[in-house]
């Protein structure tokens, strides 16, 4: 099956084609540097996505916080609920990790908070 897919990991925003082919292997026309090949092959094979959120805090106040590495796809919602049933215990800074461990990524604070 044929997919079309605009390039994400560079401002070109190139316009690919990809297929993957009987053998497992992938094909992919449009991309002007070898970035958007990696992308479209990902994409059709194992796709990842870099989760933000909001996490509530011990104060009943909200800090956006965000998965240090993507992670897969598949595992977007149940990241939510773990996000969810988290609590972050002030002060937060920038960077902090707040949840450990999940799926191959850590759940950083991505803004300071004070008490």
């Amino acid at each position: 099956m044929e997919r079309r897919l605009t390039c994400i990991i560079c401002p070109r925003g190139c316009q690919l084609t990809a297929q993957r082919n009987g053998d497992g292997s992938v094909s992919v026309e449009g991309n002007l540097c070898p970035r958007g090949k990696k992308y479209a092959t990902d994409e059709l094979t194992a796709p990842v996505r870099t989760v933000t959120s909001t996490m509530l805090c011990n104060d009943g106040s909200l800090v956006s916080v965000k998965t240090s590495v993507p992670i897969p796809k598949e595992k977007m919602a149940e990241c939510m609920r773990i996000i969810n049933s988290g609590t972050a215990h002030l002060p937060v800074k920038i960077g902090d990790v707040l949840i450990q461990g999940v799926f191959g990524a850590d759940i950083v604070a991505t803004q300071n908070k004070e008490e």
